[in-house]
Formats: C-alpha cells, sequence, structure tokens
C-alpha cells in the first residue's frame, strides 16, 4: 500500500517542481499585471479628471453667455467671469471669435503665468502662441449669442495636477524597474555570498566532524606507547582506535549522502542516540572535557529514520554542548519521551553557556558561527535532516545566558 505524503514530502516535491526560471517567470508576469494595473488605475482617475475640466468650462460658458444678453454691461460679463474663478483651477483663455486674445489681456484669463510688464504687442505674441498650444491639447468650447453666431471662444487645458498624474505612471514604472534591477543585482551577490559562505561552513563542518575521531586516535596512540607492554591494554586501544576508524568511514558517507533523499527504515530512537552517547562518552575525557551525559529514555519508541544521518543530529547537538559548557560539573541531560497526541520529543539540555536572543534567533542559519569551530553548519544540516528528511522539528526550546540550553527534536 503506498504511504501518504507527509507535510515534508509535499514541500520537497513542490521545490522540485518550482525550477528557477519559472521562478522568474512568475515573477516578471506579476511585475507586468502590477504594472499595467497602475497604469489602468491611474488612466482612470485621469479620464475623470479630465471630463471635470471639460464640464468646469462647459458651466464656465452658460454663465458667460448669460452676460451677453441684451440688457449685460461688461460690468455684468466680468461678474460672471469673477463669479466662476473659485470652481476654476486650470489654465483658461478666452478669446474672440477669430481666436484672438482680448484687451485687457488679464481679465479674460485665469491661472495663467503672464507677465503683464511686456510690451502689448509681446503680450499678445506670447498669447497667441499659448492658444495653438492650448488648441493642439483640446479644441475651444464656443460661446454662442442668441442668434446662433459664436461670439467668443473659451480655450484651456489640463491643470497641473492632471499632467503629473499622466507622467506618474512611467514614473513609477521606472522607479519599480530600478528597485527591481537593484533587488535582483542584491539578490545576486546576496546568494553568491551565501554559496561562498555554505562552501566556507561544510569545510568548518567538515573538520568538525573529523575532530572528535581523530583527536581519539591520537590518544589511543599515545597509549599505545605508554602500554605497549600490556597486551591487554593494546587489544582494548587496539578495539577503539578501529571505531574510530568506522567512525571516519561513517563521516564520508554521511557527506555523500547530503542532497539526496535517504532511505528511512523502522528503528528504536533510544538505540540510535544510546551509541552517540556511548562513543561519546570514553572520548570526552581525552578530549579534556568533564561532561557527565544523563539519559532518561523511552526504550519503546520508534520511528522512521536514517539511522546514520540521525545520528549526525545527535552528535552535533552534544558537541555543541560540549563546546559550549567551561565548567567543571558539566553536565547534558537527553531525554526521550512519547508526545500526548502521538509521536515522539527528544530534548538535550547543558549547563553552558546559553545563547543571547540574537544568536538564537540565527543559530540555525547556513554559515552563521559564534566561534571558530561548529555552528557553523552543524545546526543547519541538522534542521534540513531532522524536518526535510524525516518530517520532524528541531527548535531551541530555551536557552539563558550562563545557565544552558535545551534543543527539542519531535518525530513524527
Amino acid at each position: 500500500m503506498k504511504q501518504p505524503r507527509t507535510r515534508s514530502d509535499r514541500v520537497r516535491i513542490w521545490r522540485a517542481s518550482v525550477t528557477k526560471w519559472q521562478l522568474k517567470v512568475f515573477l516578471i508576469i506579476s511585475g507586468l499585471v502590477i504594472m499595467a494595473l497602475v497604469l489602468f488605475y491611474t488612466k482612470t482617475i485621469v479620464d475623470e479628471l479630465v471630463a471635470n475640466e471639460r464640464r468646469t468650462v462647459e458651466l464656465y460658458s452658460n454663465l458667460l453667455l448669460r452676460g451677453y444678453s441684451s440688457t449685460a454691461t461688461d460690468e455684468d460679463l466680468l461678474f460672471y467671469l469673477d463669479l466662476t474663478t473659485n470652481s476654476i483651477y486650470f489654465p483658461v483663455l478666452i478669446t474672440d471669435k477669430n481666436e484672438q486674445p482680448i484687451f485687457p489681456y488679464q481679465q479674460f484669463m485665469r491661472n495663467m503665468e503672464f507677465d503683464s510688464t511686456q510690451p502689448i504687442p509681446k503680450q499678445k505674441a506670447y498669447l497667441v502662441a499659448y492658444i495653438e498650444e492650448m488648441k493642439s491639447e483640446y479644441q475651444p468650447y464656443e460661446i454662442k449669442g442668441p442668434n446662433g453666431k459664436v461670439i467668443q471662444k473659451i480655450f484651456y487645458t489640463n491643470s497641473a495636477i492632471v499632467r503629473q498624474l499622466r507622467y506618474m505612471p512611467y514614473i513609477e514604472i521606472l522607479i519599480v524597474t530600478a528597485f527591481i534591477l537593484i533587488g535582483y543585482v542584491s539578490f545576486s551577490t546576496i546568494r553568491r555570498n551565501e554559496e561562498s559562505n555554505i562552501w566556507v561552513g561544510m569545510a568548518k563542518e567538515a573538520a568538525h566532524q573529523l575532530g572528535t575521531p581523530l583527536s581519539s586516535l591520537l590518544a589511543w596512540l599515545e597509549l599505545l606507547r605508554i602500554n605497549k607492554t600490556d597486551a591487554e591494554s593494546v587489544e582494548r586501544t587496539a578495539d577503539e582506535m578501529h571505531r574510530d576508524v568506522e567512525r571516519l568511514n561513517i563521516i564520508a558517507t554521511r557527506f555523500s549522502k547530503i542532497g539526496s533523499q535517504p532511505k528511512l527504515a523502522p528503528a528504536s530512537v533510544g538505540e540510535v542516540v544510546e551509541r552517540v552517547c556511548a562513543y561519546f562518552e570514553t572520548r570526552l575525557p581525552h578530549l579534556g572535557r568533564r561532561v557527565i551525559i544523563h539519559r532518561d529514555f523511552d526504550r519503546s519508541i520508534t520511528a522512521d529514520l536514517s539511522q546514520d544521518l540521525f545520528e549526525w543530529v545527535i552528535e552535533n547537538l552534544i558537541k555543541n554542548a560540549v563546546e559550549s559548557i567551561d565548567r567543571h560539573d558539566g553536565r547534558i541531560d537527553i531525554a526521550l519521551k512519547r508526545k500526548p497526541r502521538g509521536g515522539a520529543i527528544l530534548t538535550v539540555t547543558d549547563n553552558g553557556k546559553g545563547m543571547s536572543t540574537q544568536v538564537r534567533s540565527r543559530v540555525f542559519e547556513p554559515g552563521y558561527s559564534t566561534k571558530k569551530r561548529g555552528w557553523g553548519l552543524g545546526l543547519s544540516l541538522s534542521r534540513r535532516i531532522v524536518e526535510d528528511y524525516h518530517g520532524g522539528r528541531i527548535t531551541v526550546r530555551e536557552t539563558v545566558p550562563g545557565v544552558g540550553t535545551t534543543f527539542a527534536i519531535e518525530l513524527p
């Protein structure tokens, strides 16, 4: 029977199905859609403002038309002009029926920059050129008298806000494009730096992994020299050296499995953790560490594991715990319990230095380290092994500077 896919399986399948180019295409299409929406929305606003300005000009002309009744005087006409001034916020210019400016010019214009100190011919030439510019944008609104003949014309152009809004989408697109380019360059740079950090971290982690068995081998060799005449001691030392050589082979196998999906098989979690604890117990004295590893296991708990990789996780946690302890009464408590709602939880608690809030928030980041050895990729790889390969979860449950740290692994 086919086993149901776990959350981690679905995540891995999704990651595999979404390629880098597909993600780029998605981002490009999303950007184009956003730009199109911005253009459409801005155009809608501009069209509405233009329509409002046209309606204002129409109202303006109707009021002026009343001023051209048979009983109206020039004062009446100027009164109607002043009456509508507050409703006009864009350039407006009234001409005669032949599209020529009417003198005095300033009384027949609104919201226009005009230098009245210039000679009258220059003033008129300026206004004639302005009229042609207005005419190129919008046809003038004609004011007709009672007999239907054109009396005057009203020229207008868009307000400053409409002009700004017309160019605003293109400015926004340029800004968004610039940010995308800057973001892409920054992302590429960060990614290259991360890849560089990962390689550096892999090198540090390899050295970190090889350090324990190599240090032990050196210690066993020294014992051989001291006890070379004691056959029983030599045999025991040779057995331990053989275990360290096997450990080196296991480390090489572990690194070869990174990047591929390991095979999981039912195993006793307690036995797997016990093997790691026993290995460290015989070697900690040779490493110059006085640390006691206390165990509290529920031996009946089993789970689908890649034993080599899961042992690697426990080793990383124990090594980091040992390196954080700088006291003579060092202690590491490892507990394995069942969870009330199913699954198991494994905790590793030390009485070491603890972590600050900043370190705690970054401790699982690839390449992040607070010391010369370790904490580079060990915990990052541990998270991948636990969460991606085993469908579990690893967290820093509790840490207090100067008191200690507790890591927790939850298994389904």
